[in-house]
């Protein structure tokens, strides 16, 4: 086979994979999310709550736990609603689950680097919505976190 017979019969596919290629890369008009929240990932209840034992969980300053989509971090001291918060695990930029940072006191979100303060805010994105922020009420040893 010549090169001018070869590069003739290539061209035809190469031109079909790269049409397909760049409209998969267009930008969707149709008002559709850029990123919407990857499958499976947890998202925060709608006017639940969980319980807590704080006898046996979250007993040292820095330590997180994930329950119900929620991820509830001890900042302090003391059984009061003020030594802990509470936010949804789900990264408000695509969805993955965020993890607490105790040693800088924020949450992190593996996937892209956004970064939250402890109720949520965003300080670095790209996320650029806050973290949905839950109630916290304590009563004895039970925590109890609605939203």
């Amino acid at each position: 086979m010549e090169r001018r017979q070869f590069l003739g019969n290539l061209s035809g596919p190469v031109v079909a994979v790269c049409a397909v290629c760049l409209g998969a890369c267009s930008k969707s008009s149709d008002g559709a999310t850029p990123n919407p929240p990857n499958p499976g990932t947890p998202t925060p209840p709608s006017g639940g709550s969980v319980t807590i034992d704080l006898a046996s969980n979250l007993t040292t300053i820095g330590s997180s736990i994930v329950t119900g989509g929620i991820i509830i971090a001890r900042l302090s001291a003391g059984n009061t609603p003020a030594s802990f918060t509470a936010v949804q695990v789900a990264c408000t930029h695509q969805g993955t689950s965020i993890n607490f940072d105790a040693a800088n006191n924020r949450f992190v979100c593996p996937n892209h680097g956004s970064i939250f303060t402890t109720s949520g805010a965003v300080t670095l994105g790209p996320a650029s919505s806050a973290l949905k922020q839950y109630t916290i009420t304590i009563a004895g040893n039970t925590m109890t976190v609605s939203g």
